[in-house]
């Protein structure tokens, strides 16, 4: 027989469903609130503790009304935190699975794809996507069987919170670790996401993918070129990650397709720098389009690239060479259409000449005395002291450079800076300059 006590504890508990079970969306939305602010942070025991061991009962009632609602987005963030204080309670497996036995999973990835449901809402749902990755593999497996990377990554896209955003990112960092059968699935949907067109996902994929790279093992071939456009982006948070990445992926089996394509952007085809000019003519109120085109903007974002992999490593420097990096970064030094290009394949340069005596003996010959004194003296300024001859000169160079010869010049080059804070300084050095145009 049951206790006066229990008596009462049970009646309460029935007395509650009632009232819910009766209310309107009004009523239901104040239950919400005062669940919320009592129950926030308690455990499983606890919550069986206040709901006279029938917390259950009331889940059941949440995941109902969801099912039958989410479409409308009706109380849907409440309810959603609701379910999530079940969800992440301690000791409190049993609720996750009442949950996901009712398709739990594919109606919150639905949520994600629903136009008409608030960004907030679709937060609260990816935290719930959250709560269950991190409670184990299988539970991982369950997500991505749900096609649940697609919708995530399709989301993150189209997302416009960063706030949101760095939440999907939490998630799919989740789905990486401790899910072999589909890390895999998450990596390619990474690689997807970048030729997107919110600059916060390309900067938060290309984040993610630096901690999949190692996990992953071995490369997908799409991510070279996918990489590489990447550095199309105005946005030098985004250009500053996709560096980054490259650094990373220069340790795997597409160093050479890498090192390749980067030379290759010194040079841009003339169908790409024509593209966009019959625009700019025709249009008299684009004072300076050319500025940001984007096939300059990747000329010059190459160019820092190759600086910083051989700042970082003299094997890849010289691999680069073999690849004619000197004459196509004197080429891109003549480009008198965007001057961040000149400035970056000046820097990039300077490091070749001063490393490799057969490299500063062949630019001199190329450039003559006075044009390779004026480099000598600043090769960041270079760019706004050359004439028109010396920029022909430049652009039309025929240098050949077939060996390295000895590793290191006569001048010392400081080799001391960390990686992380030599990409810094090349990059505020960038936002500097473009401060002052």
């Amino acid at each position: 027989m049951t206790s006066i006590k229990e008596q009462a504890a049970i009646s309460r508990l029935l007395s509650f469903l009632q009232d819910w079970d009766n209310a309107g969306k009004v009523s239901r939305t104040h239950i919400l609130n005062n669940f919320i602010e009592i129950n926030q942070g308690k455990t499983g025991p606890e919550l069986e503790q206040e709901f006279s061991q029938g917390a259950s009962l009331f889940l059941v009632r949440l995941t109902t009304w969801l099912r039958l609602t989410y479409m409308t987005g009706s109380c849907l963030e409440k309810l959603l935190r609701s379910i999530g204080i079940f969800l992440s309670a301690v000791s409190s497996n049993r609720y996750l699975i009442e949950f996901l036995e009712v398709g739990g999973v594919l109606t919150l990835l639905e949520i994600l794809a629903l136009e008409k449901i608030s960004e907030g809402d679709k937060k609260e749902s990816i935290k719930l996507l959250q709560v269950i990755a991190n409670s184990g593999r299988k539970y991982k497996e369950l997500i991505c069987e749900s096609y649940g990377v697609r919708s995530i990554a399709e989301f993150l896209a189209k997302c416009k919170s960063e706030e949101t955003q760095e939440e999907v990112q939490v998630l799919l960092d989740s789905l990486l670790h401790g899910n072999p059968k589909y890390q895999n699935q998450v990596y390619k949907g990474l690689i997807a996401l970048l030729p997107c067109t919110s600059p916060k996902a390309q900067q938060l994929s290309l984040q993610t993918l630096r901690t999949a790279q190692p996990i992953i093992g071995s490369t997908h071939p799409s991510i070279v070129d996918c990489v590489l456009n990447v550095l199309r982006t105005m946005h030098l948070e985004v250009q500053c990650e996709a560096i980054k990445l490259i650094k990373d992926l220069v340790n795997y089996d597409v160093c050479a397709p890498l090192l390749k394509g980067l030379v290759d952007l010194l040079i841009p085809s003339v169908k790409e720098t024509c593209k966009l000019q019959p625009k700019i003519l025709n249009d008299s109120t684009v004072l300076q389009l050319t500025a940001h085109l984007p096939v300059f903007l990747q000329q010059a974002a190459a160019a820092k690239a190759i600086r910083v992999l051989a700042h970082s490593n003299l094997s890849l420097a010289e691999e680069m060479l073999h690849l004619r990096v000197v004459p196509s970064l004197m080429a891109a030094m003549g480009n008198t259409d965007h001057s961040n290009s000149q400035q970056q394949a000046s820097l990039a340069l300077e490091f070749f000449v001063q490393t490799f005596p057969v490299v500063e003996e062949q630019v001199r010959r190329s450039m003559g005395e006075e044009l390779y004194k004026l480099f000598l003296s600043n090769a960041e300024d270079l760019y706004m002291k050359m004439d028109s001859v010396q920029v022909d000169i430049l652009a039309a160079n025929k240098v050949n450079v077939s060996k390295t010869g000895p590793l290191y010049g006569n001048r010392h080059f400081d080799y001391g800076l960390g990686d992380q804070e030599q990409l810094d300084d090349i990059t505020h050095s960038q936002e500097d300059k473009e401060g002052k145009e």
